[in-house]
């Protein structure tokens, strides 16, 4: 049996971090983790080939070759996943689809024979007895939350690893939160389920025995959903970074109240984590309140983030504008807290209402819905009728962005971070560190707009922090992205 796994391309958006991939000489941000985890389910003696359509065209010769197509996405993919469903269709190949798009919206896609939805640890033998015993149905759900600590290992061999600028892990699914607006809860529950100390170890011993060394994003909606059984996993990590000379660099994504656990941050800071993402979402107390995001309104939020910060850790944030208590005042509001807080990465997003969370029934009930989301939320797209006034929203949106990634905005945060953050990241020199600097001299220090404040950046960082210096350049980096990406929103004209 020969199995193609094809992973569709993310379209170009604040997460696709395309200016930034040429700086690294990297093809794409991240492997298709979904896809390599889902190969070491198959039965061993069947063949399988990867396509990443991030990183390759997707070639007829490679359709040709499959007996069965699987396609796993995210919502945001949907507009590639159905061309590659519609072009393995008209070559007669059978489909089978699975990942959180189809899990929460199948019914959008055409031509699919088979869907394997929800967590793959239940459907997928479900699906295989039935292939094995010539009974296959169309669709496979499960509500069961299995136990992850009998999930393998990705098949990291389907791939070159070298293409990528990062690599994943999972360590947990699940969050405790109840957030309006989050499909988490819907697709992995409210519980969180964690794998094994032993179980990470083996996990990071893969990929640090096919050569790896870098970035491993723990890919974790809510890393510290259970704090008991993460401080234990992250005590073995310690250990084993230490024995193997810090070969990783982490960042994950977590809740805001990382922030009220010293030891917590401690532990991630020992283990070499040097980004978090937080779901900051509003400085708005009755808008926190309204999304039931009330983990957020038990501290000061800018304290929370300087806090993290100074525990060697830069903060990455998602933010929201468009919920029903936000008043005209919030536009402003949101810039203040973003420069205020050295968030550099500051993810500003219109609210969507993606399907089948609490958010997305409560609209329809409403008779708000206005059509179904693209699941890209950090661009002008709305998908509901805003109290405040669709039109408003989206002027004061875009507004937002231009504010905040203008270069002398952005380059003011990196200067506030830089002033609140206390590193404790072990970096290893390598040769190929050098390229991005030299690369970022011509690109933003010559040819750019910004280069008056690029080389006052670096000037600044060298004589007053030289330890901060590579992270100044990285950030600068960054800035070209996310002044690109906002260009592309602002010409927007579609409201």
């Amino acid at each position: 049996m020969n199995i193609l796994l094809v992973y569709p391309k993310y379209p170009d958006t604040f997460w696709s971090f395309s200016k930034v991939l040429s700086f690294v000489s990297k093809k794409a941000s991240y492997p298709p983790l979904g896809l390599l985890t889902v190969a070491s389910f198959l039965p061993k003696s069947w063949n399988k080939k990867v396509v990443d359509c991030n990183i390759e065209n997707l070639k007829d010769s490679d359709i040709e070759w499959a007996d069965m197509v699987f396609v796993s996405a995210m919502l945001v993919q949907k507009e590639d996943a159905q061309k590659i469903i519609s072009r393995a269709k008209s070559k007669n190949k059978i489909v089978v689809a699975g990942g959180p798009a189809f899990t929460t919206s199948h019914e959008e896609f055409k031509g699919v024979d088979h869907f394997v939805l929800n967590e793959g640890e239940i459907t997928i033998p479900l699906f295989l007895e039935d292939l094995k015993n010539k009974k296959l149905k169309k669709i496979y759900t499960s509500d069961l939350r299995p136990d992850i600590t009998k999930t393998p290992i990705p098949m990291w061999d389907l791939i070159n690893i070298k293409d990528y600028a990062c690599v994943q892990v999972q360590y947990s699914r699940g969050c405790p939160f109840n957030c309006e607006f989050c499909d988490i809860i819907i697709m992995n529950g409210r519980i969180p389920r964690t794998k094994t100390s032993a179980q990470m170890i083996k996990e990071f011993e893969a990929l640090y025995n096919i050569g790896w060394k870098g970035g491993v994003f723990i890919v974790d909606d809510n890393f510290i959903g259970n704090k008991v059984n993460v401080k234990e996993m992250l005590s073995s990590l310690i250990k084993w970074q230490k024995e193997h000379d810090y070969p990783f660099k982490f960042l994950t994504e977590a809740s805001i109240n990382l922030s009220e656990d010293e030891e917590l941050m401690n532990l991630m800071s020992q283990a070499n984590f040097e980004k978090v993402f937080l779901g900051i979402e509003t400085p708005s107390l009755e808008s926190l309140k309204e999304c039931n995001k009330y983990q957020n309104v038990k501290k000061d939020l800018l304290t929370s983030v300087k806090e993290i910060q100074h525990h060697g850790m830069q903060v990455m944030a998602g933010f929201i504008v468009g919920f029903d208590n936000d008043k005209e005042s919030i536009f402003q509001r949101q810039i203040d807290f973003i420069q205020k807080s050295g968030i550099t990465t500051a993810m500003v997003g219109v609210l969507n209402a993606l399907p089948q969370t609490q958010l997305w029934h409560r609209l329809k009930k409403e008779n708000r819905i206005l059509s179904n989301s693209t699941g890209e939320n950090c661009n002008d797209s709305l998908n509901f009728i805003s109290k405040m006034g669709n039109e408003t929203l989206i002027k004061g949106y875009k507004q937002i962005l231009k504010t905040i990634y203008s270069p002398i905005n952005y380059y003011k945060r990196i200067n506030v971070f830089l002033n609140n953050y206390i590193p404790t990241v072990k970096v290893k020199f390598s040769p190929n560190s050098i390229k991005p600097f030299f690369k970022s001299v011509w690109e933003i220090g010559i040819l750019s707009n910004s280069r008056t404040l690029y080389w006052k950046l670096l000037a600044s960082t060298f004589f007053k922090n030289i330890q901060k210096f590579p992270l100044a350049v990285e950030m600068a980096i960054y800035g070209l992205h996310f002044e690109y990406i906002t260009k592309k929103i602002l010409a927007n004209k579609s409201i």
